[in-house]
């Protein structure tokens, strides 16, 4: 028995060996596994240095400036969605169909992305006026917002994505976050006053511009083919409204919390949340990288086998929730003692938030392993449905909590939001019913997570 087995084990490690041989050999699988790890390299660069920077920040502002510096960003992330109009996705699988109309679409693109721009600047120069902002805040507001215009530039971005070279993207990133965060550091050392990290942000966006401007060229490209057509614009338009509208609404529900917190409290408020939400958020990537990496092999068995498909959607499931418990449990019992170790004793009214905040985990985790079933079964529309219910869900228990609470009470209110958004609605809905029990079930069955299927 001991040598059939040893046998079969050989026989197995040999077929192993010869299949990996053929994936080393296939040009298709090099080079999108190239460009997985490139793009799996920048975010791994970003986590870490903008963690290490951003501690620093934070610990050298205090909690009221920090708190200002995070509702300038998070009011202007209310309105930046605008600038998009929804196009990114939309470019790149059009330049993917067809890359002999690069010149249109990123000429056409880079124009609505510039009107965009612009059109933030002034939505923004009205909304200020229904605020109870200070001069100061409304120059930080506005120099943050300025970085939009450069992000125009982002269609060169989708042009590398859609022929698959992330690698002069990452180049670009990783140039503009290690020059961003040298000089953060600069300004730290040298005592530099708050409306000087609003620059950053504008010279961030500057800096990753002349990036992608520089590796267009230098892959022997030019303006001179790009062109505007209105034409195009409207079918571009028509195409993304659903999108942009997607985007707004997520972009509300994500920084809404930090806006009302400011208006209904105080700026040292929402510095205190601010930390605990940039902690929460390194964890975030996880369950991103897992849904990329098990998006394909669901999807595959859908099409394969009903019992496949969710056998695997349950599995998935599993692993989200483990991964969920392996980072919110320490993060729960150990906030107060992580937020002072991290930012200082100044900050130690963070801690009771950053426990909340790993509740507030278990829901974005599993809304983005929900994200999977949206999008095997089709469901866009409804989806949008229960993310603007939830978010009107945040918006009014704000208005409520925050008075009888302060920031505990936003973040029950974004805790109450996203189990409406990810849970309640779809309970009541025939279409995903089904699937809020597997979720259920793969709570309660965590343990059996079987990693064959």
């Amino acid at each position: 028995m001991f040598i059939f087995h040893s046998f079969y084990n050989s026989l197995r490690s040999r077929k192993l060996i010869l299949k990996i041989k053929s994936l080393k050999e296939h040009s298709g699988f090099v080079k999108y596994f190239k460009n997985t790890s490139w793009l799996f390299t920048e975010k791994m660069l970003r986590m870490s240095v903008g963690l290490f920077v951003g501690i620093w920040v934070a610990r050298y502002l205090g909690p009221e400036q920090f708190g200002l510096f995070s509702y300038a960003q998070s009011f202007v992330g209310l309105f930046a969605t605008i600038a998009t109009f929804g196009l990114d996705g939309i470019i790149i699988r059009e330049l993917v169909k067809d890359d002999s109309k690069r010149g249109i679409l990123l000429g056409t693109a880079f124009i609505l992305k510039l009107i965009g721009a612009f059109l933030v600047l002034t939505t923004l120069a009205i909304a200020i006026n229904f605020t109870s902002n200070d001069k100061q805040t409304n120059i930080l507001i506005f120099i943050i917002a300025s970085a939009i215009v450069f992000q125009s530039f982002n269609v060169i971005d989708f042009y590398f994505q859609s022929q698959v070279l992330s690698k002069y993207v990452v180049f670009a990133n990783i140039i503009s976050l290690l020059l961003s965060s040298i000089i953060k550091i600069v300004l730290i050392l040298n005592e530099a006053s708050l409306i000087y990290f609003a620059y950053i942000i504008t010279f961030d966006s500057f800096v990753l511009a002349m990036g992608f401007l520089y590796f267009y060229f230098h892959n022997s490209l030019s303006f001179g083919d790009w062109q505007f057509d209105i034409t195009k614009a409207k079918e571009l338009l028509k195409d993304s409204w659903p999108l942009l509208f997607s985007s707004g609404v997520l972009m509300i529900q994500a920084r809404v919390d930090q806006v009302m917190l400011k208006e209904m409290t105080n700026s040292a408020e929402v510095g205190y949340y601010s930390v605990a939400l940039k902690l929460i958020e390194t964890f975030g990537f996880i369950p991103i990288l897992l849904k990329s990496s098990l998006l394909p092999s669901i999807i595959n068995a859908k099409n394969a086998s009903v019992d496949l498909y969710l056998d695997r959607l349950l599995n998935f499931y599993r692993l989200i929730f483990l991964c969920f418990l392996f980072t919110a449990v320490p993060i729960f019992l150990f906030s107060e003692q992580l937020i002072v170790l991290l930012f200082g004793i100044e900050y130690q009214n963070a801690g009771i938030l950053l426990s909340l905040m790993a509740i507030r985990l278990f829901f974005t985790d599993m809304g983005v392993a929900r994200g999977i079933y949206i999008l095997a079964e089709n469901l866009f529309k409804f989806s949008l449905i229960t993310m603007i219910l939830g978010t009107i869900t945040n918006i009014v228990l704000n208005y409520i909590l925050i008075n009888l609470y302060g920031t505990q009470g936003a973040i029950v209110s974004t805790i109450v939001s996203f189990f409406v958004t990810v849970f309640l609605i779809d309970l009541f809905y025939l279409k995903t019913s089904s699937n809020v029990l597997l979720m259920l079930k793969s709570i309660f069955t965590f343990y059996r997570l079987r990693l064959d299927k």
